[in-house]
């Protein structure tokens, strides 16, 4: 009933509030706005008053000044915490009257939750900003509403990571599980920092930054599996439990245990007043094989299980011992067993499995389905993996909007999670801002169990995100999420992860006497059908992407982001289809040959031009997408004259890790050996102008 009101009253609450009323009239500000708080207000009740009258001169263009008191006449906000109140923890209450707004919040973050309502409440008129009159009671249905932000393969700035806090908090995200392994300049072991990594006293900072929008940083430091960026430095290869893979430690030397724990140690340090650390734990793939180390005989005897048990055992103990929990990833155990009481598990999705781990004593996050691995584009609606290569591969992929709505919604109704985790992968290299849509949908159903509909919530979403005067955006990403599974059906990228799948090659060389048969186009001729329909398709993305610019939409730099993504299909889609024209032309000089010398030189000239042309255009849509991605991180793979990058493959093949740099997204094409097809042409056509004409 609460979405039909929103829409009844247009503005789009995200998340919707438990409970609303319609009333008569409406607030406006006019010209001069008073945001008030009671002589009692703490520093935290005056951080939510400064950052509502930052936001309100400069999102909704009104004066605003932050007193003790209102002036008779003037419009006003009332901020005040309900003493004594049966609202739920974060719970808040607004109420909008034609002169005034009071909010009231049991607690400081409900304060704060309530700001953020009302920041969205705005709706535009011919009379100016404006919201309607109504009441609003509202508090979360789970407790941790946490994003896990990976950066293993990238940075970001500083100044990045606070807008994307303060963002995540516009939607009332207060936990953020930040995976940043190499991101942080560890002093202990300092060659486990990347160049450039943020010390500990700007973590310090971005901690005391999120607290003061209500989010907790809790960090992820790996641990025993997803141990590349420690184990690959020369100095720890003796702690790997397979020597050749420096994916995993083995869990029965102490040392392992002794730099885990300084690594560890110094991420508490660096987000003080947290509660929690998480340890990963997942995708211990090579656990229990190393015979040298003796892991092999220990699994023999315990089992996997046991030696998984083991390192959780002695990693939550120590956790403890500093004052905080372990969250991890394992599977939460269904019955009370050896793992560490004091553990939270967040790997699980099914809401019976979530309550069997509670009811054997265990704190459980739920886990939004994860997305999948899919460069340029998420999956945000349902979609059917498919691959030209292979006839075995199609199966409805799971981690799309309805996917992450449910699992969640369904946790909060049943009331048996201590919070809800929506991972962001780092595994294909996508902008942190590509996420952004599913980290709000999940901000949605972790505080309201019982939101709107999926499908009307998109729709929500857009408006939202974007502003009202943005369009066809739903047809955007639906159409993104197309183009991106063909940019990865093509070339190597499969390959890469998905091993023996099929790949493209270049046409032929041309043989002597331009001699050539169209082999090319008849193996690729379904590519070269699917082709020709995403070049359509990727051109109306861009069509889309270019009004939505044009306009005063909000959050641009996502569709910019888009953009230089949906460059980049159109590249690979025109890459494709000059191949196809490439060998048409040497077809071409080949019949003309024997008939029109002059005339099959311009053909083998055109084969050229198509080449030539085809690698500006690489290079310049690598470049702005270089340039646009770069604005708000570091230069991937950043190397310092004090420090340089030590760059290490891993055997987890993540499409991101394929280069130190960016060109991870263009090393396909780099592969093909276009370059030097090019130069042989090159030398082939001066041969044929030279001899073949005389």
């Amino acid at each position: 009933m609460n979405d039909k009101l929103l829409e009844q009253l247009a503005i789009d609450l995200i998340p919707q509030p438990r409970e609303i009323v319609s009333g008569e009239g409406t607030f406006r500000p006019g010209e001069k706005l008073a945001i008030v708080l009671p002589g009692t207000a703490d520093e935290e009740d005056c951080f939510a008053a400064s950052d509502l009258a930052d936001a309100l001169r400069g999102e909704i263009g009104i004066q605003v000044e932050v007193a003790g008191q209102s002036v008779e006449g003037e419009c006003a906000v009332l901020l005040n915490r309900r003493q004594g109140s049966d609202l739920k923890s974060e719970g808040y209450t607004l109420a909008v009257q034609p002169n005034q707004v009071v909010i009231e919040g049991n607690d400081a973050a409900g304060l704060f939750w309530g700001t953020r309502t009302l920041l969205q409440s705005f709706r535009a008129s011919s009379a100016g900003p404006e919201i309607p009159c109504m009441e609003i009671e509202d508090s979360p249905d789970i407790r941790w509403r946490s994003i896990h932000y990976d950066t293993k393969h990238h940075q970001g700035s500083f100044e990045y990571v606070q807008g994307f806090i303060r963002n995540l908090a516009r939607y009332k995200v207060n936990m953020l599980v930040w995976e940043w392994e190499d991101k942080l300049a560890y002093e202990r072991h300092p060659e486990v920092g990347a160049p450039g990594a943020f010390t500990k006293e700007q973590m310090r900072e971005l901690t005391a930054f999120a607290r003061q929008y209500h989010v907790q940083i809790v960090p992820l430091v790996q641990g025993l599996g997803h141990v590349s960026f420690i184990l690959k430095h020369p100095q720890h290869r003796h702690l790997r439990e397979i020597p050749d893979s420096s994916w995993e430690f083995c869990p029965l030397k102490e040392e392992s245990y002794e730099l885990l724990f300084d690594l560890w140690d110094e991420a508490m340090e660096a987000t003080p007043g947290s509660e929690f650390l998480h340890i990963g734990s997942d995708e211990t793939y090579e656990l229990g094989l190393g015979e040298a180390c003796g892991c092999k005989q220990k699994a023999d005897e315990i089992g996997k299980s046991g030696l998984m048990q083991l390192f959780l055992q002695r990693s939550g103990e120590h956790v403890e011992s500093r004052g905080r929990r372990a969250l991890c990833w394992a599977n939460a155990p269904r019955v009370k067993g050896d793992f560490p009481a004091n553990m939270v598990f967040m790997d699980n999705s099914r809401v019976e499995e979530l309550a069997a781990a509670r009811n054997a004593g265990y704190d459980v996050f739920s886990y939004a389905p994860n997305p999948g691995i899919e460069p340029l584009c998420l999956g945000y609606f349902p979609w059917v993996q498919f691959s030209m290569w292979r006839d075995d591969i199609g199966r409805i992929h799971k981690g799309s909007f309805r996917d992450a709505a449910d699992t969640i919604a369904d946790a909060g109704k049943a009331g048996i999670t201590l919070g809800s985790i929506t991972t962001s992968w780092d595994d294909s290299g996508l902008h942190t801002q590509a996420w952004m849509p599913r980290f709000v949908c999940a901000a949605e159903y972790s505080w309201s169990a019982n939101g709107p509909d999926v499908d009307r919530w998109i729709d929500r979403f857009m408006r939202r995100y974007f502003g009202r005067q943005a369009s066809d955006l739903r047809e955007l990403f639906q159409l993104l999420q197309e183009g991106a599974l063909f940019y990865y059906d093509t070339f190597q990228r499969r390959v890469w992860h998905w091993g023996e799948i099929g790949k493209i090659h270049l046409p032929d060389f041309p043989r002597e006497i331009v001699e050539y048969n169209p082999f090319w186009r008849r193996q690729y001729a379904q590519l070269l059908h699917v082709a020709q329909e995403e070049r359509q398709k990727v051109a109306r993305v861009l069509t889309i992407i270019d009004a939505n610019l044009e306009r005063e939409v909000e959050n641009r730099y996502d569709l910019e982001i888009f953009r230089t993504c949906a460059e980049l299909m159109r590249h690979n889609v025109d890459l494709v289809l000059m191949l196809g024209r490439l060998e048409e032309a040497i077809c071409n000089a080949h019949n003309l040959h024997f008939s029109d010398r002059p005339e099959g030189l311009k053909s083998l000239q055109r084969a050229r031009a198509m080449i030539e042309e085809n690698l500006e255009d690489r290079q310049k849509v690598f470049d702005d997408l270089v340039e646009v991605w770069d604005r708000t991180r570091l230069p991937k793979g950043l190397s310092l004259p004090e420090k340089p990058f030590l760059f290490s493959p891993d055997r987890a093949r993540h499409f991101a890790n394929r280069t130190p740099d960016m060109r991870y997204l263009i090393v396909d094409e780099e592969l093909l050996g276009l370059e030097d097809y090019l130069e042989r042409l090159k030398a082939y056509i001066a041969d044929y102008e030279g001899n073949l004409l005389s």
